[in-house]
């Protein structure tokens, strides 16, 4: 396996089994490590500059997020996105991004709607430089702040469980041609419905952003496979 990780500094303040799990994430969703990849615990332990201890560890967090699977006398697999998988996490992330834009009508401050258009600022800015992780961290933020409005936090607590497994979705379906502008478009809608108290717009617009998020990454799947 040629060597596509960068060691890892070991200064972090965070738990080195943490640290390894973030830069293999990184490298799943990047595309660095590729789906149906056989990820070899020696190998990964060399490249990053740690012992085989904590990436072991960080494989076993992985598969429980759903980035990496383990096949019995097999090995460790980088998870290939299946069709079933892409539909079960979006029915769940729909009705929950619909029930939080509802929500976030009846109780969102004026403080959280300027986050909100700050963020969307920042967000096309960042379009206009291509920087795609930074994108996919501002617009995390962006949905973030939104929940928060939804001021539920079981809600909350729930959305956060799928938020690695909807990382790697996200990654991907903003990188097809165009999303990206249209993605920032839908948001600066459902802001607008929400400033507005329009709950049945805010809902609609929220259906329909994570339809489409879900048709882009669908489509770029079925390319991928046709290449």
């Amino acid at each position: 396996m040629e060597r596509r990780l960068i060691p890892i500094r070991l200064d972090s303040y965070k738990p080195l089994r943490e640290v390894v799990a973030e830069t293999l994430r990184e490298a799943i969703v990047s595309g660095a490590l590729k789906p149906g990849e056989r990820l070899m615990e020696i190998q990964l332990a060399d490249e990053l500059g740690v012992s085989r201890t904590p990436v072991r560890e960080a494989i076993r967090k992985l598969e429980l997020e759903g980035f990496v699977v383990m096949i019995p006398r097999r090995g460790t697999y980088v998870a290939d996105l299946s069709i079933k998988d892409i539909n079960e996490v979006f029915e769940i992330r729909t009705a929950l991004d619909v029930l939080a834009a509802g929500l976030a009508v009846e109780r969102i401050t004026e403080d959280e709607l300027e986050q909100l258009e700050r963020l969307l600022v920042e967000i096309g800015e960042l379009i206009e430089g291509d920087d795609i992780d930074r994108i996919v961290e501002v617009d995390s933020q962006f949905h973030d702040v939104l929940y928060k409005a939804s001021r539920n936090e079981r809600l909350v607590g729930i959305i956060s469980n799928l938020r690695e497994q909807f990382t790697r979705f996200r990654a991907i379906s903003i990188q097809y041609p165009g999303r990206m502008k249209v993605s920032i478009e839908e948001h600066c809608h459902l802001v607008e419905a929400i400033a507005c108290r329009n709950t049945e717009l805010a809902q609609q617009i929220a259906r329909e952003h994570m339809e489409n998020s879900e048709q882009t990454l669908l489509q770029d799947l079925n390319e991928r496979r046709q290449a």
